[in-house]
């Protein structure tokens, strides 16, 4: 049974491009250059952030979300930047009476706006506020906490196979990757992904999922049996 789902933010239910294009217009580069350079870095298996350093070497991502602040021009997203399916999804699933989550690394200030958005979710965690990021054991660890159900009976949402989805599934959570964003295009494990319980396109399919799989919790994984032979 799934008795919690856990959503990672980024590229999950938040659209991040447009703040990826502030960066780089921060930077004074053309926004498509930034998103070509940030493709490669991720394809190559690099942190992102060392997207940064091509075009200003010795870049503090820290030291400049405080300079943006100060200058007027934070990071900052809103309820047009959610995903469309997002905010329905979290609110199906709380329907079906399963605890909902978010959960990913994240500022103080993306946590506040969170927060202010009023999504219908239970619980709202952030590497910042939490003090320990992904792919940590630690981070999953709270998750597991938070939920207060048993690891097992857990589902975290995520686009990054490396940052979301392994590391879910080495704590013993059931996963779900879904496909969007440069992390959800590029990369690709099949050792990982062949793991997850469910694999998305969109999360208006997960609520039904989830009610399918709690009707008959052994299906999913018979079927992933068969689709490995």
């Amino acid at each position: 049974m799934i008795a919690s789902v856990f959503f990672d933010v980024g590229e999950t239910i938040v659209d991040e491009s447009q703040e990826y294009g502030t960066w780089a217009d921060w930077l004074g580069v053309p926004r498509h250059t930034f998103s070509a350079v940030f493709g490669a870095v991720i394809a190559r298996g690099l942190d992102y952030r060392e997207t940064f350093q091509v075009f200003r070497p010795g870049f503090n991502l820290d030291e400049e979300r405080k300079r943006r602040a100060a200058v007027g021009q934070p990071e900052h997203f809103s309820e047009e930047n959610l995903y469309p399916d997002s905010r329905p999804c979290l609110a199906a699933l709380r329907e079906l009476g399963v605890q909902v989550g978010l959960a990913g690394n994240q500022t103080a200030r993306a946590e506040t706006i969170l927060r202010a958005l009023d999504l219908p979710v239970d619980v709202i965690g952030t590497s910042d506020g939490w003090g320990v990021e992904k792919p940590s054991a630690a981070f999953f660890e709270r998750v597991v906490a938070e939920a207060g159900c048993p690891a097992d009976q857990v589902l975290y949402v995520g686009d990054r196979l490396d940052n979301d989805i392994r590391p879910a599934q080495d704590a013993g959570i059931a996963t779900a990757l879904i496909r969007r964003g440069p992390w959800g295009h590029i990369l690709d494990d099949k050792a990982v992904s062949g793991r997850c319980l469910f694999r998305l396109d969109s999360l208006a399919d997960l609520p039904e999922l989830v009610r399918k799989h709690n009707e008959c919790p052994g299906a999913d994984e018979f079927m992933l049996s068969v689709a490995r032979c």
